[in-house]
């Protein structure tokens, strides 16, 4: 089944067709060899598979944050992390969120190889509407259709499969090798209770499960709040419940380089061959993420002339086009501090006939106060990016009244900013071009 959110915030079960669509085209499975099949772990969510003679790249997030200046990698990948990014047969990028297609990573592919076979499903929300912007020139991204095995060699084929939970702009995958091995990674932002997830793994019945995804830190010095509060679940309890709700699965948690003999693994889960953990002398963690660079390219869209223009907001607002929902929002421009950037705006936003008051409105409505770090802000703005960066990437504090999650209003800036076709498959704001164009930055 998918799910559909409605315009009046309702549900919609929508019954896939075919059902499984994963079991057409059934082949015989044939006997794994060892060392035929491997899985690497780099780092976050980037994997590398030996496929035989392929070698397949998922999601590679190797270089600088996330999330604006938000996330930032845990794991200290491997050396050679991007020359094995570089070599890939295939490269596959789930979704758009910056955790998972890294336009720093992708700076130094294009540079190298940028006719890199990429493949990334037919979201509603393109995976790389941004391209245009990024500068980064990649020219072998292939957008695939939903349910449909794409066959890359008389063994290998695989498919994607839209996200239950964000069936507009998230997908998976399904590898499938002389069928006797099928991986789905669903990647989404909804945190669930470790019992949840060994529940979910016992029914599902893998043989072997490794978590990964969500190896990141939030690292820079001005998010040491966020980074003492926002307490994970970690891989190794998660393995160690499902270990305790049973003794069938083997699990993995990965470290930066180490590989999984797939073949061998099956054969005998107790080999302790199966698995080979990277040197002794290998730096796992990360300690420096050269912040500078990052931030202050993110600090350059501050100066920006657009914003020497009071006009900017109004025009901004516009081109986003959400409105008819009754909602004020005061939006203030802050230091890294969140405290009133003596270069930021103040401003209110009423949402309900899209004006931008002077005052608090006197009528009944919801009211929202975000404090944005002026720079993230800036950066958005100026790209016509997704809020993402913002509100995932703890670059806002949020005050609420009355205290309710506002999901028509999140989900607009989120997923549904204007995306005007440009190609078949790639876009940019063009209204927002313009305006730069008009005023300069």
């Amino acid at each position: 089944m998918e799910v559909e959110i409605l315009d009046d915030g309702g549900l919609r079960l929508v019954e896939l067709s075919p059902l499984d669509p994963w079991l057409a085209d059934p082949r015989e499975p044939l006997q794994l060899k060892e060392g035929e099949v491997k899985v690497t772990y780099l780092t976050h969510a980037c994997m590398e598979l030996q496929l035989g003679q392929r070698r397949f790249m998922f999601d590679p997030w190797l270089k600088g944050p996330a999330f604006a200046r938000g996330w930032w990698l845990l794991h200290e990948s491997p050396a050679d992390a991007l020359d094995r990014l570089c070599a890939a047969d295939l490269i596959y990028i789930s979704h758009m969120h910056s955790d998972h297609l890294s336009y720093p990573t992708l700076k130094v592919l294009s540079e190298r190889r940028p006719d890199a076979p990429i493949y990334v499903g037919d979201t509603s929300r393109p995976v790389f509407w941004y391209l245009e912007q990024s500068k980064v020139q990649l020219t072998n991204i292939n957008v695939v259709p939903f349910g449909v095995w794409q066959n890359v060699d008389e063994h290998l084929r695989f498919m994607i499969m839209m996200d239950g939970v964000h069936p507009e702009m998230d997908t998976c995958i399904i590898v499938e090798y002389k069928d006797s091995w099928k991986a789905t990674f669903i990647k989404n932002e909804r945190k669930k209770l470790l019992n949840y997830k060994a529940q979910l793994v016992k029914s599902l019945q893998p043989k072997i499960y490794c978590p990964f995804a969500g190896y990141f830190v939030e690292a820079h010095p001005s998010d040491r709040y966020i980074k003492e509060t926002n307490v994970k679940n970690g891989a190794d309890a998660l393995n160690a419940q499902i270990n305790n709700l049973t003794s069938d699965i083997k699990t993995w948690t990965p470290k930066p380089g180490a590989v999984l003999d797939l073949g061998l693994a099956l054969t005998d889960p107790t080999n302790s061959e199966a698995i080979t953990n990277p040197p002794a002398s290998a730096k796992i963690y990360k300690d420096n993420w050269d912040f500078d660079l990052y931030v202050d390219e993110l600090n350059r869209a501050i100066s920006c002339e657009i914003f020497k223009h009071p006009n900017w907001i109004q025009f901004y607002y516009t081109w986003a086009g959400f409105q008819n929902y009754n909602l004020v929002v005061r939006m203030i421009e802050t230091d890294d501090n969140f405290e009133p950037h003596p270069l930021g705006c103040d401003y209110l936003v009423d949402f309900l006939d899209l004006s931008f008051p002077t005052t608090i409105p006197d009528r009944e409505h919801s009211y929202l106060e975000l404090k944005n770090r002026v720079g993230v802000m800036r950066h958005v703005v100026v790209h016509g990016g997704l809020w993402d960066d913002l509100y995932i990437g703890f670059q806002n504090r949020i005050s609420r009244d009355p205290d309710i999650y506002h999901h028509k209003f999140w989900n607009h800036f989120q997923t549904e900013l204007p995306c005007p076709k440009q190609h078949s498959h790639y876009c940019y704001p063009v209204s927002l071009l313009l305006f730069r164009h008009f005023f300069g930055c």
